[in-house]
């Protein structure tokens, strides 16, 4: 395998654990929002406008940017009825025939994602409610995501191809 791949291989899943793990702290974020909204909706009688909507802000940014992540530590989701009876080296060339689809799912998503960023860049756009928040900040935690699960899925072709040929990474 070309050493360019390899190093390609251990970049990108050095990005993957670092934002992966920064993104596993979110869940915190997002419950210390929640337990405000808690608070000053039902103890103080003073309900914040913005709780809600942050809290899944925040949760939608921690599926997008955790989901490079857990196809790193292959901890997504998988029908095992058939899989889980493979050989590693099939099942690497399953995941191999599987990363086609994915990719180009992928690659479909990561251009609506960038058509959407653009826009709401574009326009200005902001959400119809109360808080009124932006909506750029959002799109571009989704375009990120998307673009380092792609990266990831490329990652992982690699890292399968070289179980196939039966080469160390």
């Amino acid at each position: 395998m070309p050493s360019i791949f390899i190093l390609y291989v251990k970049l990108i899943d050095k990005i993957t654990d670092i934002i992966g793990r920064i993104t596993m702290y979110t869940v915190f974020v997002m419950m210390g929002i929640l337990v405000l909204s808690f608070v000053t909706r039902n103890i103080i009688n003073f309900p914040l406008l913005w709780i809600i909507e942050m809290a899944q802000f925040i949760m939608t940014g921690y599926y997008l940017m955790g989901g490079a992540y857990s196809m790193k530590e292959s901890q997504h989701v998988r029908m095992d009825l058939v899989y889980g009876n493979l050989s590693d080296k099939n099942k690497a060339r399953m995941d191999l025939f599987t990363s086609v689809f994915l990719i180009f799912y992928l690659f479909v998503l990561l251009i609506g994602s960038y058509n959407s960023l653009v826009y709401t860049l574009e326009t200005n756009k902001r959400l119809f409610t109360a808080w009124a928040p932006y909506v750029w900040p959002i799109s571009s935690i989704m375009f990120l995501g998307i673009l380092l699960m792609l990266l990831q899925t490329f990652s992982t072709v690699f890292k399968d191809y070289a179980k196939v040929k039966g080469i160390k990474i």
